[in-house]
């Protein structure tokens, strides 16, 4: 379900989003869940391409899978036990924790189609589809020298040819949430990449490094001089 209001502030998410927000509870991200409680309460629409809910369906099991991290626990507990660096009962006490934590994480797994399926009735979270205009982009996309996989490709394009949508119908406040480098404006030194950059201006569209919608501060009155529309 789609609240469509306008002015008001439209804030793009991809597959990251969805990690840090369906994410076992012990992981998730809190700036990403409190992002969707903010759209919630009406301060904001999110808009999601619905490829992102396809990508983390698949990633996230082997992503969050605990059995590594609780094999490394009980090797290193039986080797603090056999060698006194543990007791008996403090090695026992934490093999019952790691125990816990793996039952924990596969039931909350189980439960990742359910969450990720409640998102389409989320209140002023859009899940979008690819239309032939963000298709057609995307195969623009490929012949630049921005590199970028056909995922990253695809939801760029997403991004670009739905904001440009938006302005189209009047939004002003546009703006993306990006934590993955190979699509974020700025380099490892934050230096522009004029490549990329002019791209998200052009749609004026401003990116932000998080979930919080205040990294990097957006400038007063940005866009200054907004491309007209021919």
């Amino acid at each position: 379900m789609v609240d469509c209001v306008l002015t008001m502030r439209h804030v793009f998410v991809e597959t990251n989003w969805i990690f840090d927000y369906a994410a076992p509870a012990y992981r998730k991200g809190l700036d990403a869940v409190e992002l969707l409680a903010r759209a919630g309460r009406g301060e904001l629409m999110l808009h999601l391409p619905a490829l992102c809910i396809t990508e983390a369906r698949n990633s996230m099991p082997s992503r969050y899978q605990p059995e590594a991290d609780a094999e490394t626990l009980r090797g290193f507990l039986s080797w603090a036990r056999n060698t006194g660096r543990l007791t008996a009962d403090h090695t026992e006490t934490t093999l019952r924790a790691v125990d816990q934590l793996d039952a924990f994480v596969l039931s909350e797994l189980k439960r990742l189609p359910e969450t990720l399926d409640t998102l389409r009735s989320r209140r002023n979270l859009e899940v979008f589809a690819l239309n032939d205009a963000m298709l057609e982009r995307a195969v623009n996309l490929a012949f630049t020298d921005l590199w970028l996989k056909p995922f990253d490709q695809s939801v760029l394009a997403a991004v670009l040819v739905r904001a440009r949508e938006l302005w189209n119908a009047g939004e002003r406040d546009l703006c993306f949430c990006e934590l993955d480098r190979d699509l974020q404006p700025w380099d490892r030194r934050n230096q522009r990449r004029a490549s990329l950059a002019d791209l998200y201006d052009e749609a004026r569209v401003w990116v932000y490094e998080d979930f919080t919608l205040t990294k990097p501060v957006r400038p007063a009155g940005w866009p200054a001089n907004p491309v007209q529309e021919t």
